[in-house]
């Protein structure tokens, strides 16, 4: 067997054909509960990426025959040490040194760039959950990585929504919120609240638990918020934002957002949710989420499933995700390689 492997960008079509055909292969497979692959998002990743990120791709071949693919994001603003992957082999040419191959390419490239680690994601099962590939722990451990965070993916079936206790538990929750109110919008974030947005945004990886991710938090302005933006408009993600507004202030303190594909209106992912640390203990961030969840539905009618992603140790943000209805699916490691 020969394994030859290299690299693309997005003005080779043919590549990134091939690449997108092995990642929507890989979904199918190992996530037969997911959307099928977004061909828009998937192009968009190559001519609008997200701000401040570097991408390299390389293709792998199997004796000629497209076997697999690497993703590499080199941030350029913030964590200069650090690199995330996505390492994709196609699920009837795997156990061949294909994966392998891709990683050794893929570490020289990283220590050329001056990269200290790389951290890459892989599904497992849960106890009592549906069946999950076993390879990729197996293939992160034997490189050397180890798991530096666990999250878990919930969903929302909106079929069983229990509205009567959702609406009781708005109820007793509303009067802790007295003094703040919600405020709705689609797509672009207004001018009048980007500021608070890029403030809200840039809590995330202060504010999330992180494990042993060792993973600075990143700087954002208004002018970050507007570039990603522009890639999510670029990947076709329609998008659904709640935020909580203090009213003595006048400014934004808790912020949620839901979106949807492209190419599927069934499935939605709720992203981001942060609430102000001055401002907690109001219970808006279950105000939020629930409010947003009926904004996105208000739109978006044929949404049935809504996945989100939290650290299993972040029992807050679960305890209100689990009390909209949210249940847990499987079990998303972060692995950590220190190279």
């Amino acid at each position: 067997m020969s394994i030859t492997i290299a690299p693309f960008d997005g003005t080779d079509r043919a590549a990134v054909d091939e690449a997108y055909r092995i990642g929507a292969a890989a979904i199918e497979a190992d996530l037969p509960d997911f959307p099928p692959s977004c061909r828009q998002r998937f192009d968009a990743l190559f001519h609008t990426p997200m701000p401040g990120t570097r991408s390299l791709w390389a293709l792998a071949r199997l004796d000629g025959v497209p076997a697999g693919y690497l993703q590499l994001d080199l941030p350029q603003l913030d964590n200069p040490e650090n690199a995330t992957a996505e390492l994709t082999v196609r699920p009837d040419l795997r156990r061949r040194g294909v994966g392998r191959a891709l990683h050794e390419y893929g570490v020289r490239l990283l220590r050329q760039h001056d990269r200290k680690r790389v951290v890459a994601m892989a599904v497992a099962a849960l106890p009592d959950g549906p069946t999950r590939p076993v390879a990729g722990a197996a293939f992160a451990t034997a490189l050397g990585a180890h798991s530096a965070l666990v999250e878990v993916r919930r969903r929302l079936e909106i079929e069983r929504i229990d509205r009567l206790a959702l609406r009781a538990a708005l109820a007793e929750a509303r009067p802790r919120a007295e003094g703040y109110r919600s405020v709705t919008w689609q797509g672009a974030t207004p001018p009048e609240y980007v500021a608070d947005i890029a403030y809200l945004d840039g809590r995330l990886l202060m504010d999330a638990p992180m494990g042993d991710v060792q993973w600075e938090p990143e700087q954002v302005d208004a002018e970050r918020i507007r570039g990603n933006e522009r890639a999510l408009d670029a990947r076709g993600r329609r998008r659904y934002h709640l935020a909580m507004r203090h009213e003595a202030s006048g400014r934004l303190v808790a912020w949620t957002l839901l979106d949807v594909a492209a190419s599927t209106d069934w499935h939605a992912y709720q992203q981001i949710t942060l609430v102000d640390p001055a401002h907690r203990g109001h219970r808006l961030g279950l105000i939020a989420k629930a409010e947003n969840l009926h904004h996105l539905l208000t739109h978006e009618p044929a949404v049935r499933v809504i996945d989100t992603w939290n650290a299993a140790s972040n029992s807050y943000m679960v305890a209100i995700n689990e009390q909209l209805g949210f249940r847990p699916v499987d079990a998303w490691d972060n692995w950590q390689l220190t190279l």
